[in-house]
């Protein structure tokens, strides 16, 4: 359930950024505090780039394992109908 947050005191260069971003994003000055706050404290999303780059690490620990590209390919044939 969403909760009701007050702010005081904020800094006039943070009111102002604030302020323009939310403009620049087409947003309330509310939605773009909130798009704010989740990009700091929420989890990221990772690149496809990162998402790449984990994979080809996870390749490589793999490589010397006795599972190659066409016993896992053919272990998927295996199971289909």
């Amino acid at each position: 359930m969403p909760t009701t947050l007050t702010l005081k005191n904020i800094p006039v260069e943070v009111y102002e950024r604030l302020k323009v971003s939310a403009e620049t994003h087409r947003r309330s000055l509310n939605s773009e505090a909130i798009v704010c706050l989740e990009s700091m404290l929420l989890p990221k999303r990772i690149t496809a780039s990162e998402r790449l780059a984990r994979a080809r690490a996870l390749r490589a620990a793999l490589s010397n394992s006795k599972f190659q590209a066409k016993d896992i390919s053919a272990y998927k044939q295996e199971e289909r109908p």
